[in-house]
C-alpha cells in the first residue's frame, strides 16, 4: 500500500494538472469570445457599409429613374414639336405653291384689265406690268414680297378710278399722229386737246378710237383741264360723256 505521503503527492499533482486544464480551457474560451466579438464587429461594420451602399444605390436609382422619366417626357415633347413643325412645313409648302398659282392668276387678270381699260398712261402701266411679271418670276423674292408688289399694282390701278389728271402724249386720228394733252376723268372718260386749243376730242369706247369733237366743246374741256391741274377753282361744267354725234 501507498504511503500517505505518496497519496498526498499524487493528489497535489492531480490538482495541478486539473488547474492547468481549466486555465487552458478558460483561455481558449476567452480567445474564442474575442474572435467572435471581432467577427461580430467586422460583420456589423460590413453590414453598416452594405446598408449605406444599398441606400446610396437606391437613392441613385430613384434619381436616375426620375431623370429618365424627365428625359422621356422631353423627348416626347420634342417629337411632338418636330411633328408639328413638319406638318407646318408641309402646309407652308402647299400654301406657297398655291399662292404662286394664285399670284399668276391675279397677274393675268390685272394684265387683261389694263389691256381692256381706257388707253391712258399706256407706257407707264405697261412697264409696271412687265416689271411685276419679272419680279413674280424671281426665286429670290419671297411669296410675301411678291404678294405685296402685286397688291401695290392693284392699288395703283384702283386709284385711277377716283382721280383726274392731265398728261401729254401722242394719239392717232385717221392715220395722223397728234401731240395732245389728255384729260383723264377717273375711268369714265378721256378727252384730248391740242396745245394751241384749236382741236379737241375724246376716246370712243364703243369704237375703240380717238375721235374729234366739235369746237363748241373746246372751252369746256380747256376749263376742265385747268381745274384738273389746279389752275382754276373747281366748278360745275358740262362735258360730252359717252358717244357724241352719229
Amino acid at each position: 500500500m501507498l504511503s500517505r505521503i505518496t497519496v498526498l503527492i499524487l493528489l497535489l499533482a492531480g490538482n495541478l494538472f486539473a488547474q492547468g486544464d481549466v486555465q487552458e480551457t478558460v483561455s481558449g474560451t476567452i480567445e474564442i469570445q474575442k474572435q467572435t466579438q471581432q467577427s461580430s464587429e467586422t460583420w456589423s461594420a460590413e453590414k453598416s457599409a452594405l446598408d449605406a451602399r444599398y441606400r446610396s444605390a437606391r437613392s441613385d436609382v430613384e434619381y436616375l429613374t426620375k431623370r429618365r422619366d424627365l428625359a422621356l417626357q422631353r423627348r416626347d415633347a420634342m417629337q411632338d414639336r418636330a411633328d408639328e413643325l413638319t406638318r407646318r412645313l408641309a402646309e407652308s409648302k402647299r400654301l406657297r405653291e398655291s399662292l404662286v398659282d394664285t399670284l399668276g392668276v391675279l397677274l393675268t387678270k390685272l394684265d387683261s384689265a389694263v389691256t381692256n381699260d381706257l388707253p391712258f398712261l399706256e407706257q407707264e402701266r405697261s412697264i409696271r406690268l412687265e416689271s411685276l411679271s419679272q419680279e413674280l418670276a424671281r426665286p429670290d423674292f419671297t411669296s410675301a414680297e411678291k404678294l405685296r408688289r402685286l397688291l401695290e399694282a392693284f392699288q395703283v390701278e384702283a386709284g385711277y378710278g377716283s382721280t383726274v389728271e392731265v398728261y401729254p402724249t401722242k394719239i392717232r386720228i385717221d392715220e395722223q399722229e397728234l401731240s395732245v394733252d389728255v384729260l383723264r376723268i377717273g375711268r369714265l372718260s378721256l378727252f384730248w386737246m391740242t396745245p394751241d386749243q384749236s382741236m379737241c376730242g375724246d376716246y370712243n369706247v364703243a369704237s375703240g378710237n380717238w375721235e374729234v369733237l366739235e369746237n363748241k366743246y373746246n372751252r369746256s374741256i380747256s376749263r376742265a383741264m385747268e381745274m384738273a391741274t389746279r389752275m382754276r377753282p373747281v366748278e360745275l361744267i358740262n362735258l360730252p360723256l359717252g358717244k357724241v354725234g352719229s
